[in-house]
């Protein structure tokens, strides 16, 4: 009998030893507390150790498992269950908490199944289970410290959750599965279970009769999370179910038209999608899919995936935005958070000047992010000695290869700025501009540049950057005065104007367009949409002016006069710098004052401030106690205090494509370029720091 045993034993798991079940469920009991079980365990393993073949060691388990076998049943028949207790908690593939699998394929935790590493998920590792009566006894304790343990806060239920979502995404489910056994949790709900796994199957009547259970689920509007807009009104239950069945029945229609089921996917738009009253003008087109003449055309058409895996998790990704987290679990919502967090922390750091990757690959999730000021543009790279008098501006091109200086000296120079090194070289000199150059303005494609002086200047110059060669010069009356200038988006027009009155509009070779009389305009900027033109003048405020309708409107009023001003690139926000208050940000689109920038010394000279790095996350002006002031956009205390001119700071630049570069032109007749510190080592790295007051606190 016994040699019979073996032979059996050896054919049917290919010469490896069962996993002995039975044997770990006498050991369970011996952890409850049976004397008896115990010692027929340890006499039997001593029997075991002490066999000296294989087949016999098969064979003597074999007769194990039948002694076993009716000391379990006279266990139960004496009322004693603890041990199938014990054996049902160390089944990784048995349901959880006491809810039968729905399907031979599908885990505890009630997500499909698939395979890990080879494996086929959902089979117990029974060849670590009972291989001996102390780890038997192990698992025992480990049930008795589980029913000890103190219940699960919310949050950590909810941490436990995003885990096994996280995990299960990674198809390491049978670790979800021991997750959700030890812990006591649920992933997600069963009706929610199996409303995914008829989802992914593609049966789509069974998919449909889930929506009746989840319904009762779905309680007020207010707890699920939609993606509809704030403008709409509030969706009820009933609607929500209405919108999950029209997502179902579309993606039922359409694997049939893409199978070529022309008939059904007819009936199931007829008989199904069009009964429900929703969105009739969706199925006006998905009535045109009928038309298509292959699965190619249909796909391209819809935009759709097609059937399968792809489509239906994308289709599960839809519907699960009707149903409570406490249902199930919005998609991947672990990397959402994590996303949420690295982006948070971007956000809130001072020096953040690179592109914003969303990719969470790109970062380390063990550390908080944080940037060095070393990487900062607050290190004298450059000092540009060219000019014999004061600077009073400095622009970079839009493409930031270029750099334009314009001085009292009647000279403007064209610097250009090496994309790899970054060091800034001349290129050209423009002469003759005779009262000196205050404002410099790129056109749109950076061809032309146009150059303009003081207050006692009716002339403006155009110049053909690339050749060197005057264009035009401008001057429609000896009594103008032309000192600010702002290029139209079209590149074709500009508006100019000054103090005494005038404000033009004209082509590239000077003629006058149209123009507006009596605005003593102090700063020109053309907005985007190449209508309106914002016009700062001396009554301490921003207007707008439209040339085709020829209306204007107030936009920003301070009390103090406005110097300058600039506007970001999207056109929402213009930063203002205001005699003796310092730098001021205002919403255009609001109309409201943002924020009101502290540290900068503001009288009553011409300073030009500037946007500057990713996004234009950061503000920089000049200022005239001799220093450059740099602040993040959201606070209004200065990150960097830039030191190294010696009289006022007038303008300051931040080159467009090069987030670490920045110039500033001062009256000590230089042009300062700055950029990160130089690759140093730290010691003399932080000597550097003379340059850059740290403002941190």
């Amino acid at each position: 009998t016994l040699a019979s045993a073996s032979s059996s034993s050896d054919s049917d798991t290919g010469g490896a030893s069962p996993p002995p079940r039975k044997k770990h469920r006498a050991s369970a009991a011996e952890g409850a507390g049976e004397p008896g079980a115990s010692a027929v365990v340890t006499g039997l393993s001593g029997v075991v150790l002490g066999l000296a073949t294989h087949s016999q060691a098969t064979s003597a388990i074999h007769f194990n498992r039948s002694v076993v076998n009716n000391l379990s049943g006279s266990m139960q028949a004496n009322g004693a269950g603890q041990g199938q207790e014990s054996s049902e908690l160390s089944c990784l593939n048995s349901a959880q908490n006491g809810e039968s699998s729905s399907a031979g394929g599908t885990h505890s935790n009630g997500l499909l199944s698939s395979t890990d590493n080879g494996n086929s998920v959902g089979t117990s590792n029974g060849s670590s289970i009972g291989t001996s009566s102390a780890a038997s006894t192990a698992s025992g304790s480990e049930v008795g410290s589980l029913k000890k343990k103190k219940r699960l806060s919310q949050a950590e239920e909810d941490v436990i959750r995003l885990i096994g979502q996280h995990l299960h995404g990674l198809g390491l489910n049978q670790t979800v599965d021991l997750l959700m056994q030890e812990s006591g949790c649920r992933l997600e709900h069963p009706s929610a279970t199996k409303f995914r796994n008829h989802v992914m199957e593609g049966e789509w009547d069974k998919a449909e009769n889930d929506l009746n259970e989840l319904r009762a689920l779905m309680h007020s509007p207010n707890a699920i999370v939609v993606s509809f807009p704030l403008h709409r009104p509030a969706q009820t239950s009933t609607s929500q179910s209405a919108r999950m069945k029209f997502l179902l029945l579309q993606q039922k229609y359409l694997e049939y038209l893409e199978d070529g089921k022309v008939l059904e996917a007819l009936q199931v738009l007829r008989g199904e999608l069009t009964p429900l009253k929703y969105n009739t003008d969706r199925i006006h087109v998905l009535s045109g899919y009928l038309m298509c003449s292959h699965a190619e055309d249909l796909r391209a058409k819809a935009e759709w995936e097609g059937k399968g895996t792809a489509s239906r998790c994308r289709l599960l990704d839809k519907l699960q935005t009707y149903l409570p987290p406490s249902v199930m679990l919005p998609p991947r919502r672990l990397h959402t958070l994590l996303r949420q967090a690295v982006e948070l922390q971007r956000d809130r750091c001072l020096y953040h000047n690179t592109k914003l990757d969303s990719n969470l690959d790109s970062v380390s999730l063990l550390l908080d992010h944080v940037c060095s000021r070393k990487q900062f543009p607050c290190y004298t790279q450059q000092i540009l000695t060219e000019h014999c008098n004061e600077v009073w501006f400095c622009k970079f091109s839009n493409d930031g290869t270029k750099l334009a200086t314009g001085s009292k000296d009647t000279t403007v120079i064209i610097w250009q700025v090496d994309p790899e090194s970054h060091q800034v070289k001349l290129l050209r000199t423009l002469e003759g501009h005779a009262y000196g150059v205050s404002y410099l303005a790129w056109s749109p494609d950076d061809t032309y540049l146009i150059a303009c002086g003081p207050d006692d200047c009716s002339e403006l110059w155009l110049w053909n950057v690339q050749t060197g060669e005057l264009r035009t010069k401008m001057s429609q009356s000896h009594e103008d005065s032309l000192t600010s200038v702002a290029w139209n988006p079209d590149g074709k027009r500009f508006v100019t104007g000054g103090q005494r009155g005038q404000f033009y509009q004209c082509d590239l070779d000077g003629n006058l367009l149209d123009s507006w009389e009596g605005v003593r305009v102090q700063c020109l900027w053309c907005l985007s949409d190449g209508r309106a033109v914002l016009a700062s003048d001396t009554h301490q405020r921003i207007r707008g002016y439209n040339f085709e309708d020829l209306t204007d409107r107030n936009i920003v009023q301070e009390d103090h006069p406005i110097m300058s001003f600039t506007v970001s690139k999207n056109g929402r926000l213009a930063l203002l710098n205001v005699a003796t208050q310092g730098v001021h940000l205002w919403d255009l689109q609001d109309r409201v004052l943002v924020r009101k920038y502290q540290g900068v010394t503001q009288g009553f000279y011409t300073i030009h401030s500037c946007f500057g790095g990713h996004n234009e996350d950061f503000i920089a002006s000049g200022s005239e106690d001799h220093k450059v002031y740099i602040w993040h956009r959201r606070g209004e205390l200065p990150i960097a205090e830039l030191t190294g001119h010696t009289r006022t700071v007038n303008c300051v630049s931040w080159n467009p494509a090069i987030p670490g570069l920045m110039a500033s032109a001062s009256d000590d007749g230089t042009v300062r370029v700055w950029g990160p510190a130089p690759f140093l080592d730290s010691q003399e790295a932080d000597g550097l720091n003379e340059n850059c007051s740290n403002m941190d606190s």
